[in-house]
């Protein structure tokens, strides 16, 4: 039944999921950060970003990808688009598909306030189906970036923090126990091993 769905309504997955991730975030800002989540989407997919994300002056325009945990994926197409927008990023979204459970999360773009990294030295992405003389031809505004250049989070609050908060000190409440700990995002700048 769910590969069924999976092919005949991908585009309702993907607003599903987007939209999941959106109120996990939501949920996450509410709890920990005053409700200080900004959340809107435009109205034409011109520069290639599914939603603009908000809080107290830092602004991400996301691209927004998903698969499911084990799928094979290993890139996604990014839109050059992207780096013409401030802190932009791309948040790749591994979901279960039984229970449509979000994360691990992958995250491809420069700290708050910093630029997306430079798409100038990745390789322009080509159709998945040839022409009538059995062409892929490319796709000159997406480019390919492999999974080893994306960040790997692993839940809402580290996702949180590489959007809006990265390098600094972060109070996270452990809703385990309810007490207070304190993190160091710092190391979520470095390169993925």
């Amino acid at each position: 039944m769910f590969a069924s769905l999976d092919t005949h309504q991908s585009v309702y997955r993907e607003r599903l999921l987007e939209h999941l991730l959106v109120g996990e975030l939501l949920k996450h800002s509410w709890l920990h950060a005053d409700a200080t989540l900004e959340v809107s989407q435009p109205s034409i997919d011109r520069s290639g970003y599914d939603m603009v994300l908000e809080v107290d002056g830092v602004t991400r325009h996301v691209q927004f990808k998903s698969s499911a945990v084990g799928a094979r994926a290993s890139t996604q197409k990014v839109h050059i688009g992207l780096a013409s927008k401030p802190s932009a990023c791309v948040i790749w979204t591994r979901f279960d598909s039984n229970t449509m459970a979000l994360g691990p999360f992958y995250f491809f773009g420069g700290g708050p306030g910093e630029p997306l990294p430079s798409l100038k030295s990745f390789p322009t992405a080509k159709h998945t189906k040839a022409n009538a003389d059995g062409v892929k031809l490319e796709r000159p505004n997406l480019t390919v970036v492999c999974i080893s250049r994306f960040r790997k989070l692993d839940d809402i609050p580290s996702l949180y923090a590489e959007l809006f908060v990265r390098g600094r000190i972060l109070a996270v409440e452990n809703e385990g126990n309810g007490q207070i700990a304190q993190s160091n995002f710092a190391e979520l700048n470095a390169a993925p091993g």
